[in-house]
């Protein structure tokens, strides 16, 4: 887990969480949870095998990314 604000400064929580099933290949995606309440984003096509990838994967991305990331989808959850 790691926690990042987005441009307006409101705290975001990234994470992990794992899809069930029998298919373990790409398992893990990334979620982002607002602190300050509201629905999680779930980003299900940035994807890992395995939580310890995932976990070391979030840890080393840039505030710069995960906000690039939060800010797509937003995007695409207000066309939808």
């Amino acid at each position: 887990m790691r926690v990042f604000e987005d441009d307006l400064e409101a705290r975001w929580e990234a994470g992990v969480r794992e899809r069930e099933g029998y298919d373990y290949k790409g398992r893990f995606h990334l979620v982002l949870t607002p602190l300050e309440g509201g629905g999680a984003v779930e980003l299900t096509d940035i994807r890992w095998n395995n939580s310890r990838t995932a976990e070391r994967s979030i840890q080393t991305m840039s505030v710069v990314e995960l906000r690039r990331r939060l800010h797509s989808a937003r995007g695409r959850a207000s066309v939808s």
